[in-house]
């Protein structure tokens, strides 16, 4: 039996504490797959990787917009009304805070949760 394939989108949510400096953290990933109608953020903070670029980091703030960043994908608040793939494009928008999106690539999987962890593992942790 074949396993079938569908493509999906991704970003790696960076932070970038101190953005005059242009140094950055990879903590977290957003997954987007219009195929499997499916669009998750997970993240992870590195509380000491965090502080070794920026001593003085707002740690409990970056968490709390991390936070918001996964309610985003389930609909929460100003994305209530808006289809995942808008919210997608929403959150990887170029902006210039604390947190931003990197570029967008394309994959290819069966099981948009399992690869989100995956790449997480992989690119954050």
């Amino acid at each position: 039996m074949t396993t079938k394939l569908t493509p999906y989108e991704y970003a790696i949510i960076q932070a970038v504490p101190r953005i005059e400096r242009g140094e950055l953290i990879n903590v977290g990933v957003l997954l987007y797959s219009q195929r499997h109608d499916f669009l998750s953020a997970r993240t992870h903070l590195a509380e000491s990787r965090l502080r070794a670029l920026d001593p003085a980091a707002d740690v409990a703030g970056i968490r709390t917009a991390l936070e918001a960043w996964e309610r985003t994908c389930t609909g929460g608040g100003a994305s209530e009304q808006m289809r995942l793939g808008e919210r997608f494009r929403w959150l990887v928008a170029p902006r210039s805070t604390i947190l931003r999106a990197g570029p967008v690539h394309m994959g290819l999987t069966a099981d948009p949760s399992t690869e989100l962890d995956r790449l997480v593992s992989l690119l954050v942790r």
